[in-house]
């Protein structure tokens, strides 16, 4: 339980991470599992995305915590044994070979546990983007080596098996959201059609989608939206985090404030920066509530 709690946390910050500059920022996460509970009940592309963050935090934390033999029921990759060879000759494998496989079979399991329960459309689109977040970990599993003889000669090379880092997940299946598919249930409930003929059908990668996603500008429990009254917005982008889009028209505020910062850094030989501290002016836009009496906060 201690490596999936590391896994939640891996997968929250970097949830929170990908939608830092989105009305809604996965920050609900934060404030009670009632919130994120609303936005997984609903079948949009946010929950897509947040089952697949969610399944590859555990494949990340469970396969990381056997190669640091953390865990009794696991070890490194135990096939990479022996000798291989790849485009640049042989190699022997040794080291500690990442065991993705065992960590992707223990999120199988414990992830789609309560999906495999039900068999009504949901809970299929949550085993696919369960699934597609899964793959994703194993994709990005790359093959690191050492060179060994006379001066790096590299007469002989022992090479193993690391995950990268999550962040190159995360990134993945961040464009995997901006580009999920809309989808609808077959006639015979096993499977999925294209909401819309023009698309491609869906591979096992991609991220599927059932519902549509609210604007998330007010606060409402009811789909897991905390607002973006409050929220601090870019007044030059033309993006999502403008104060136009980010504050769903309806103003910001403008406030100036002081910070220090680094700065006048210098590089001393050898081997270390150093900087002054300098106290910095500048103003912060936070978009304004809602101005009508009448909006419900549902909290």
């Amino acid at each position: 339980m201690l490596s999936i709690g590391r896994g939640v946390a891996a997968w929250t910050a970097e949830c929170q991470h990908q939608f830092r500059r989105h009305r809604w920022d996965c920050n609900a996460l934060e404030r009670g599992q009632r919130l994120l509970g609303r936005v997984l009940l609903r079948s949009s592309r946010e929950s897509a995305f947040v089952h697949a963050i969610s399944s590859a935090g555990v494949v990340f934390a469970i396969t990381r915590a056997c190669s640091q033999g953390e865990l009794k029921s696991c070890s490194c990759d135990p096939k990479k044994k022996g000798t291989a060879k790849d485009s640049k000759g042989h190699f022997d494998w040794g080291g500690c070979s990442d065991n993705i496989d065992y960590g992707i079979k223990f999120a199988t399991a414990f992830v789609d546990a309560k999906e495999r329960k039900g068999k009504d459309a949901r809970a299929l689109m949550n085993l696919h983007n369960n699934r597609a977040g899964r793959k994703a970990v194993k994709r990005f599993l790359k093959q690191e080596c050492k060179c060994h003889g006379v001066s790096g000669s590299c007469t002989l090379r022992t090479c193993w098996l690391a995950m990268a880092d999550f962040r190159k997940t995360g990134d993945y299946l961040w464009k995997k959201y901006n580009g999920a598919i809309q989808v609808v249930m077959n006639q015979d409930g096993t499977g999925f059609t294209v909401a819309n003929k023009k698309f491609k059908k869906p591979t096992k990668n991609d991220l599927v989608y059932f519902e549509s996603s609210p604007d998330y500008c007010i606060r409402d429990r009811d789909v897991g939206s905390l607002g973006t009254a409050g929220r601090v917005c870019n007044q030059t982008s033309r993006g999502m985090d403008s104060c136009e889009v980010m504050c769903c028209g309806r103003g910001y505020d403008t406030s100036r404030v002081s910070r220090m910062t680094k700065c006048e850094c210098k590089f001393h030989w050898c081997c270390a920066v150093r900087c002054q501290d300098c106290l910095e002016v500048v103003d912060v836009h936070t978009c304004k509530a809602p101005k009508s009496a009448g909006w419900i906060s549902r909290t």
